[in-house]
């Protein structure tokens, strides 16, 4: 699968918005599909976006409305805006295909606190 590099996680007040980065190996980026996945401390991984080889996204409910994925081939990275962040949404971010293969990056934190 090869390595995952996820970043732009930070601190952000309630509100707040933030655009996370994901570069993916060239080699499984393109034709394959990925998703956005997070894990707040003593819970499970879980996906909240996810994009097609094509482009068509789905989001879970608590993020729809909020939160956009993206991805540029030519960059091979896959991109995560969140916008109206909530507490709720803190938590560790990663990146994976969907479904995920078993290897993932160190992921990025997300913690949103006034």
């Amino acid at each position: 699968q090869g390595q995952l590099e996820e970043s732009g996680g930070g601190l952000v007040q309630p509100g707040g918005s933030l655009t996370l980065s994901c570069v993916a190996p060239s080699i499984i980026f393109d034709g394959n599909a990925w998703g956005w996945y997070r894990q707040a401390p003593g819970a499970q991984r879980d996906l909240v976006a996810s994009i097609g080889s094509r482009g068509r996204s789905r989001y879970a409910d608590s993020v729809k409305g909020r939160f956009t994925i993206s991805r540029d081939s030519t960059k091979s990275t896959l991109y995560l805006h969140m916008s109206s962040l909530k507490p709720e949404d803190t938590a560790a971010y990663y990146c994976n295909l969907n479904p995920p293969g078993p290897y993932w990056g160190q992921g990025t934190q997300v913690t949103v606190s006034s």
